[in-house]
């Protein structure tokens, strides 16, 4: 995802999750998590910027205690990110936010109702964006006669300010909902879901530490059933808003991955070694571990949910593959500059989604920060980035952004291109 204020909200993705509840109690005042969280589904909504951003998250009891699971629903199905690290003090739950550094703190506002705030942690300045919910099913999509259509792949250009970047956007309909993503050069927005209601247009997501909504209304001149150009707003978090453009395009397509981010003249190889996540180790791709096989390097942050995305896939991918000479190395760029801080944040990652490889502590989550740390990159543009060595220790590859499974095809892609990459290089 693209490194520039609440973008990546840092726009910005634990276990040891400690799960539990106060027992409720007339004397103390106390209300307990269970009490306040109904088992089944509810409805969400943020309030960000003037608008009202839904989420959905569904309450379940598991081993005598409530797990949420917040809901995206996008292209390829549905993502179920489950947080279980909730307790209770006073009147009030605070359910943390699956691997972020981010929480619900919420409170009763009549049966089945909860008012409180989003509250992120990490951002640069901690803030908390006002909730409510509601227990209750999704509401039923009602077919529409006529309702203009906006399938398709469209070329889209986003402004900040003085600044423009290109995007890709991938929009599915069905009557009147549609599910989408829009893919950057520095990663993808995501599971997207929202409605075309007439001519306008509302797409979001709420994955614990990126708040987006999408807004966009048909601007063509002659009124078609197929809409064919869009004008917009996109609201990130608190206080982040950029407007955009789209104009239906089937050969609209990003620049190459493979091309963005690349080694400075003279440079072949990478010289670090920093501190594991393991307290007195240190990693380097010049370790004996490293000598003579495949290496990828991940530049990631526990907080960037792009990175968790790629994360979802190396994984188990380095588990069934460790054993052809391939080793992956994560290089963590964290919100805290502390060591202790910055990892216990990645060792709680490592944990809740199983990571089996190498985890180091590299810097800050700035693009000057891997820059510094690692002088050999020339444009280093986002997390993540991934970079593939050959058995000499060689850098062969480097890749800009993941393309996540929120994107459809675009992640067969992202994935396959991946495998291809590594086993060029085994078989070298």
């Amino acid at each position: 995802m693209k490194v520039i204020p609440l973008v990546l909200l840092g726009a910005g993705l634990l276990a040891g999750c400690h799960s539990g509840t106060s027992t409720s109690s007339a004397e103390t005042g106390t209300t307990s998590a269970a009490t306040l969280l109904t088992p089944g589904p509810w409805r969400g909504e943020l309030a960000i910027q003037g608008q009202q951003l839904p989420f959905l998250f569904e309450v379940k009891t598991e081993g005598g205690k409530p797990v949420v699971y917040l809901i995206n629903k996008g292209l390829n199905g549905e993502e179920r990110l489950r947080c279980d690290e909730i307790s209770a003090a006073g009147d009030s739950a605070t359910i943390r936010l699956h691997v972020f550094d981010a929480a619900l703190v919420v409170r009763a506002d009549g049966k089945d109702k909860l008012k409180g705030t989003w509250v992120k942690y990490d951002a640069k300045t901690p803030y908390r964006v006002p909730l409510t919910a509601e227990a209750g099913e999704p509401l039923v999509p009602i077919p529409i006669k006529d309702t203009p259509y906006l399938n398709g792949t469209w070329n889209v250009t986003f402004r900040d300010g003085e600044n423009t970047y290109p995007a890709v956007g991938i929009f599915q309909q069905q009557d009147n909902q549609v599910t989408g993503t829009f893919l950057t050069s520095t990663g993808d927005y995501r599971y997207l879901s929202g409605k075309l209601i007439g001519q306008h247009l509302r797409l979001s997501t709420f994955d614990g530490s990126h708040a987006f909504l999408f807004e966009a209304n048909d601007n063509s001149a002659k009124r078609e059933i197929q809409l064919k150009s869009l004008t917009g707003d996109f609201y990130s978090g608190k206080s982040g808003h950029e407007t955009w453009t789209a104009t239906l395009d089937p050969k609209a397509k990003l620049p190459d991955a493979d091309t963005l981010t690349y080694l400075k003249k003279g440079e072949s190889r990478l010289n670090f070694k920093f501190p594991s996540v393991v307290q007195g180790g240190s990693i380097s791709p010049t370790d004996p571990k490293y000598r003579g096989k495949v290496v990828v390097i991940q530049v990631l942050g526990s907080w960037c949910p792009n990175c968790m995305d790629e994360t979802k896939f190396l994984a188990p991918w380095y588990e069934k593959n460790k054993a052809r000479g391939v080793e992956i190395i994560g290089l963590g760029y964290e919100r805290m500059p502390e060591y202790d801080q910055a990892a216990a944040r990645l060792r709680q990652m490592k944990e809740r989604l199983n990571v089996g490889y190498d985890l180091a502590v590299a810097g800050v989550s700035n693009k000057d920060s891997v820059a510094k740390s690692m002088p050999q990159l020339a444009k280093f543009l986002a997390f993540p980035t991934t970079i593939f060595l050959d058995k000499k220790g060689v850098v062969r590859t480097i890749h800009t952004g993941f393309s996540g499974p929120g994107t459809g095809k675009y992640y067969e892609e992202e994935t396959a291109r991946f495998n291809r990459t590594v086993d060029k290089l085994l078989k070298e």
